[in-house]
């Protein structure tokens, strides 16, 4: 894992999980620059993504290559996925999405560094 990557994913991850949780208690719905900032934060995922794929082509392999492979599915599918239902919900709702997003995908990079590198 590129452990800088991970943290710039954390830290924007975290940002847009405050930003979009004063939209809802302000009561906005979802708009374009939620979207743009969900975009940028799904970029930085799949680049995450793609070097850890292929670091398990190149041979790099951890102790539950099934369990990673899933884990690196859910994270590359969440953002997308709860853009566009954020997108849809044109209540305050739609942003309180976002930011539940952004709180979960900090723990799975995390629990995805645990199987990557086990400390023993």
């Amino acid at each position: 894992m590129v452990d800088w990557l991970t943290m710039l994913i954390q830290m924007v991850s975290l940002a847009m999980a405050v930003w979009c949780l004063v939209s809802t208690f302000r009561d906005q719905p979802m708009l374009v620059p939620h979207l743009v900032g969900m975009g940028v934060l799904w970029l930085l995922v799949l680049g995450q993504v793609g070097v850890l794929v292929v670091a398990m082509v190149g041979g790099e392999s951890p102790d539950e290559p099934a369990m990673v492979i899933s884990y690196l599915a859910t994270v590359a599918l969440l953002p997308p996925a709860c853009a566009v239902w954020g997108f849809m919900e044109r209540s305050k709702w739609g942003p309180a999405v976002i930011a539940f997003t952004c709180l979960i995908l900090p723990v799975l990079l995390v629990r995805i560094e645990q199987l990557w590198s086990p400390v023993v």
